[in-house]
């Protein structure tokens, strides 16, 4: 079988985590995938919807297509499957109103498609009214690029507060600062670590700044303590898929997070971390985790073993059955 998978940036994590990491895996189990960057210009987008009729099926990534690109990429594919990990139909900048801009191309491109991927039950919830074939595929990760080590393991009495992420969103850290600021005061042993291309500078605890890169951020995340998962309530923050949740426990730390989006589901309260509504909550959590060790070493475990049910060789396979049986169904959109 021969997939083209479009995507607009294969060097996102959205695309790294959502296909990128199963390409090796699909390559193997037969299902033979060509990358292609969605081009700018109309007439080049035109001639790759066009090739589309080359391939069994197209894997389309999270892009929203305009009607004419929609009207082409059906008229030669033999079979479309749409995945989003994003509350993509909400603005990001305005998610409390409705974007006419986002809404509309989301519903036009969902409806063409023959098989829908989605991260969540939120997100399905938001298409299911345009589209009957949905499936929801949790989130995976190479657990085994943060296992602990022995030999990476410090031995310098801090206690580093951790957070990974992007530039577009470190600002859902920003919300916490008040919560930090306040631990920074109280404990002269804490650090917060920002693993991430953008950092924060902080009056009352030392930020340790690493740049996020695939070759040491499994290290970096391994030689924390307790990671932070914040976000705000709001349309778009209940489609994050917490892929930082399953890093955070695959790295064997407990996790402080909102419980927006699926982290209510990744994090098991009082197990494996805890969900924090508001700043007494934050406090009160980081404080119990920084006065007690063996909570941290206890939950951090649990964690772990929870995360390891997210494996991309466990979610791989479960992303290629989907996908077979798509492509080798008689069924096909109109």
């Amino acid at each position: 079988m021969n997939l083209l998978v479009i995507t607009n940036n294969p060097n996102r994590a959205s695309f790294r985590q959502r296909i990128g990491i199963y390409l090796d895996y699909l390559n193997s189990n037969g299902i033979n995938c060509t990358v292609e960057l969605l081009p700018s210009g109309i007439i080049s987008r035109q001639k790759l919807f066009k090739s589309a009729a080359n391939y069994d099926g197209v894997f389309l990534h999270k892009k929203k297509l305009n009607s004419l690109d929609a009207r082409t990429l059906r008229k030669y594919s033999k079979k479309i499957i749409y995945n989003y990990d994003d509350a993509i139909m909400f603005s990001d900048k305005k998610p409390k109103s409705y974007s006419r801009s986002h809404f509309v191309p989301f519903k036009r491109t969902i409806k063409l498609a023959d098989m829908v991927i989605v991260g969540s039950d939120y997100l399905a919830q938001q298409g299911q009214s345009f589209n009957s074939n949905i499936h929801i595929l949790p989130i995976g990760l190479n657990t085994s690029d943060y296992k602990p080590d022995s030999d990476i393991k410090k031995d310098d009495n801090i206690i580093r507060l951790v957070w990974i992420g992007s530039d577009n969103t470190l600002s859902y850290l920003k919300d916490i600062v008040p919560v930090i600021e306040e631990i920074g005061s109280k404990y002269n042993n804490v650090k917060l670590r920002i693993i991430c291309d953008s950092f924060l500078d902080l009056k009352n605890i030392e930020v340790e700044k690493r740049k996020w890169a695939a070759q040491t951020r499994g290290h970096d995340l391994c030689t924390s303590d307790i990671g932070l998962a914040p976000l705000p309530e709001n349309p778009f923050t209940r489609g994050k898929c917490s892929f930082k949740v399953l890093e955070y426990s695959a790295a064997c730390l407990p996790v402080i997070a909102s419980p927006i989006g699926t982290n209510s589901k990744y994090i098991k309260d009082k197990i494996t971390g805890f969900l924090a509504n508001n700043y007494i909550q934050w406090y009160d959590s980081l404080v119990e985790l920084i006065e007690n060790a063996n909570l941290r070493i206890e939950m951090g475990k649990a964690g772990q073993s929870y995360a390891n049910e997210y494996d991309i060789s466990i979610i791989a396979k479960q992303l290629s059955e989907l996908i077979i049986n798509c492509l080798q169904s008689d069924s096909k959109i109109k």
